[in-house]
């Protein structure tokens, strides 16, 4: 698409593996970067929130779609999702003509999709603001042009917040209120909050691509045992010893991939909230890195970043089907009862059942994803951290970082090595499914 005075050169690269990504060499505005930017300001006000982990892979994935259904107006149909959900939205479509700015309309429908459906996402009202200024100043385009874009994109937005509306997330307050359960091995609220558990029944939840939350249930946790020579006795050591004798480095990468929004430290009397994203939202982040980082074009990066948010999505509720299923006790509160009651994690422990791992869930799922987009040996400075103080890291490919982020875990001192094993086996597992699907329909080109 030719905006007024901007030419726009696709130049497509391809990878071993068959797949093409359009590079954008747009002179003086670099849309990839625009784009991410503004799938930061939906962090911001998650983080605002305190949005819980599964909570904000659906805002994620919402103003994804959102943002992708605006792309494909006036482009090829094929690269959709929604004939791929299991339940099918009622999506009208319409051809952009002429006045649609689609690179706008991709951002706007984004942050209205954002302001719609989260709790403070009135806060997003400035950003769009902001954005068509932007795009007004910068990317000349007149009052016609904007009006139209943004009447489109809004349009959209609803459509997308109606479908959200069924999805289950209003009844969640109707069911029956989690009990922990009182018997050995299994979770209980952990210090220095006790929260109740998060989210108990979003394994109700409806998924975009998978058919349900225990279509890719792993295999059982190791049984809980306080036989000092059973398995589940030396998961417990493992941790305890692990968490003992950390390197400098070992505690870098646990406080890289922390991304507990729950975090909590004191202060006298007084608790602290720690402001932290959430392990969708660094992935979100990842994939707008890489996008940067490719020069991506504006269609290449919003799909990547719908593709990548939806396989988190259902991931989520993979992860959170189990995780209520097994309702396994966490390392803290084993720890602490069976063999040292002064022992405590580097990391807060987050306020549910322990297995599986739900970073390493996401994170492999994400990988597989970015992997499949961009290729493996993909070297980048992963920077979505530095916004709450914690430095960049690099990583040589996407696979690395996943189990980097996976083994940050038990260096953390919250998950034992059996729910980080089958969490990476159960994300590769959703995300290969989802691919399966995307390539059962089409080819990306």
């Amino acid at each position: 698409m030719i905006q007024r005075t901007f030419l726009s050169l696709a130049i497509f690269v391809f990878f071993s593996d068959g797949i093409a990504i359009s590079q954008n060499t747009s002179a003086g505005f670099d849309e990839a970067g625009e784009f991410a930017n503004t799938a930061f300001h939906l962090s911001e006000v998650m983080v605002h929130d305190v949005a819980n982990p599964p909570a904000a892979s659906r805002f994620y994935a919402y103003a994804m779609e959102a943002a992708h259904q605006a792309i494909l107006m006036g482009t090829d149909r094929s690269l959709s999702f929604d004939h791929l959900f299991h339940t099918l939205p009622a999506f009208e479509w319409k051809v952009a003509p002429r006045n649609f700015n689609k690179s706008l309309a991709a951002n706007y429908a984004m942050l209205e999709t954002g302001r719609l459906m989260m709790p403070s996402g009135y806060l997003l009202k400035e950003k769009q603001e902001r954005l068509v200024a932007r795009y007004k100043k910068e990317r000349h385009l007149s009052g016609k042009e904007i009006s139209y874009t943004v009447q489109q994109a809004e349009w959209i937005a609803l459509q997308v917040v109606a479908y959200a509306r069924s999805d289950g997330y209003t009844r969640l307050s109707t069911w029956q209120r989690y009990s922990p359960q009182k018997t050995e091995g299994h979770w209980y609220p952990t210090p220095p909050e006790y929260m109740l558990p998060v989210e108990a029944h979003w394994s109700t939840i409806r998924p975009f691509f998978i058919r349900s939350g225990s279509a890719f249930a792993p295999a059982p946790p190791v049984p809980f045992s306080t036989d000092k020579n059973s398995d589940f006795y030396k998961l417990m050591k493992e941790v305890y010893d692990t968490t003992s004798q950390l390197t400098p480095l070992q505690t870098t990468i646990a406080n890289f991939w922390d991304c507990n929004p729950f975090a909590v430290k004191y202060s006298g009397h007084m608790s602290i909230g720690l402001k932290k994203i959430s392990p969708g939202g660094h992935w979100i982040g990842i994939t707008g890195i890489i996008c940067k980082q490719k020069k991506s074009s504006l269609d290449s990066t919003v799909y990547a970043h719908a593709l990548v948010a939806l396989t988190i999505h259902d991931a989520f509720i993979s992860c959170w089907t189990e995780k209520y299923t097994s309702d396994r006790i966490r390392p803290e509160t084993a720890i602490n009862k069976y063999m040292d009651a002064e022992w405590r994690p580097l990391l807060q422990t987050p306020p549910f059942p322990e297995y599986t791992s739900g970073h390493s869930v996401v994170s492999s799922a994400s990988a597989e994803i970015l992997s499949y987009l961009f290729g493996d040996a993909v070297r980048y400075t992963d920077t979505s951290e530095e916004y709450f103080g914690i430095p960049a890291r690099t990583f040589n490919s996407f696979r690395d970082a996943a189990n980097e982020a996976a083994i940050s875990r038990l260096y953390g001192g919250i998950h034992f090595r059996d729910a980080i094993v089958a969490g990476q086996i159960q994300g590769k597992q959703v995300a290969r499914y989802i691919l399966d699907q995307v390539n059962s329909k089409k080819e990306i080109k």
